[in-house]
């Protein structure tokens, strides 16, 4: 049974827990489903629709009955919608590799903090900094315009965007199990009415 002070707590809880509060908050999760559209249905699209019709021909031809039509064409979608996951990471990660600008966020952050840090002590000891370390400045600069390169650039992205790639691939599983399954029910039925199969 549960009480008033339960059902008050609930209700705080529901309350705190409603999405982003701040503009910029809602914002960034108002282009989370636009980021790359893979939630989106393959049908949603005209152009990938019109995909999926062109494979589901090529799959039975024009002569087909209705059940291996509906068969042809679930598995079409699913693989189309594979297709469309992998050219997302694809694009992903060239986007990334042939930017000559790229650098990781961790690595821009860690560098304008130590920039930063340089200017604090640069500002609160001049001489020493003039005296002590006078080259520290121009190597800090050196090191600020330094990017990464062949395999440790690639390692970078990787590293990067593990998150985006991971979600990728938990969309192209989601796209070829109900492929798979729909080409295991595709086989069975063509199978039945071959007369090869119980």
């Amino acid at each position: 049974m549960t009480t008033e002070r339960k059902v008050r707590a609930n209700r705080e809880n529901a309350r705190a827990s409603t999405g982003p509060k701040t503009a910029q908050g809602r914002a960034r999760a108002a282009r989370n489903s636009m980021r790359h559209a893979l939630s989106l249905p393959v049908y949603s699209s005209p152009i990938l629709s019109k995909e999926v019709e062109a494979l589901a021909r090529e799959f039975i031809g024009t002569d087909a009955n209705g059940e291996i039509q509906v068969l042809a064409h679930r598995i079409a979608e699913a693989q189309i919608d594979v297709c469309r996951v992998r050219r997302a990471r694809h694009q992903l990660l060239i986007s990334a590799l042939y930017d000559p600008d790229y650098e990781s966020p961790a690595t821009r952050r860690k560098k304008n903090e130590l920039v930063a840090k340089y200017e604090k002590l640069r500002a609160q000891f001049p001489l020493f900094v003039r005296w002590v370390a006078p080259d520290f400045g121009s190597n800090l600069e050196q090191a600020s315009r330094w990017r990464p390169e062949g395999p440790q650039k690639f390692a970078a992205i990787l590293s990067d965007m593990g998150k985006q790639l991971a979600a990728m691939d938990r969309y192209e599983r989601r796209a070829l199990s109900p492929r798979n399954s729909a080409i295991r029910a595709f086989d069975d039925l063509r199978r039945r009415l071959d007369g090869c199969g119980p």
